[in-house]
């Protein structure tokens, strides 16, 4: 019987080289991914803009995943049914942005493969929304993809804000999807945003963090001291450390 030849040989990445310097735009819900965004639209000819692909999550074939798997669906009606599938589509999303090719030189992000695993999916199994058989079947894709796949981090905005802040927030613009999601709720986000960007930010990784506790109506004033760093990658390089992935963070237990 023939033995396994297959070569080890290293291959590339998946997208390798084919990204520009990117930009993570991360933060708990409501605290100003869009406001930040828009701000940006009017370097449009140099950034290219991504979303976080909610209106993907909305219709799955005609299902909205987005309503199946709010918090209150989550924690107490079936979170047998719905969180590994929306996680798992949350991932393959995230990385169709990622992957996303441009010929701008600078890219955008709204949201990240990285929040997704280290906040969303973290806080899912640590409320026993996910049992552990699902949670590891998901660490063994984030391992796979980091293996395998090139991710572009070169720059992180943390939108910091208190949970009491977005709450509010929250409760004014009033989305359908967000009606049953408690202060609770943004409290655990918050706790491993802070974990993730904070607490374990000194391992190389370039994270700006910015107070997004202002007014959304008069944030610009903090969000344009920042412009150099998004719209220049040459000048973010000469002001910061050496950029390390976010997946090369040690996994937190």
């Amino acid at each position: 019987m023939a033995g396994n030849n297959c070569s080890a040989s290293k291959v590339p990445k998946y997208a390798a080289g084919t990204q520009p310097f990117t930009v993570l735009i991360e933060g708990n819900i409501g605290s100003g991914k869009t406001t930040f965004l828009n701000h940006f639209q009017k370097f449009q000819e140099k950034i290219c803009l991504i979303t976080e692909p909610v209106e993907k999550w909305r219709n799955v074939r005609g299902v909205n995943l987005l309503v199946s798997t709010n918090f209150y669906e989550l924690m107490y009606k079936e979170p047998e049914r719905w969180a590994m599938p929306f996680q798992s589509y949350v991932t393959l999303t995230m990385l169709q942005s990622h992957t996303q090719q441009t010929q701008k030189p600078v890219k955008l992000m709204e949201r990240s493969i990285y929040s997704s695993r280290y906040c969303f999916v973290e806080n899912m199994f640590r409320n026993d929304i996910i049992d552990a058989g699902m949670y590891h079947v998901l660490q063994e894709w984030y391992e796979f993809i980091d293996n395998a796949i090139h991710v572009q981090a070169d720059l992180i905005v943390y939108l910091r804000t208190s949970p009491e802040v977005v709450y509010e927030r929250m409760r004014k613009r009033a989305r359908s999807e967000e009606s049953c999601v408690p202060l609770k709720y943004l409290e655990e986000l918050h706790k491993l945003h802070e974990e993730w960007l904070i607490k374990n930010r000194g391992l190389n990784t370039n994270v700006i963090v910015l107070n997004a506790n202002l007014d959304l109506d008069h944030i610009g004033s903090e969000y344009k001291r920042y412009e150099n760093h998004i719209i220049n990658p040459a000048y973010t390089r000469q002001q910061q450390a050496v950029l390390v992935s976010p997946s090369k963070r040690p996994h937190m237990e």
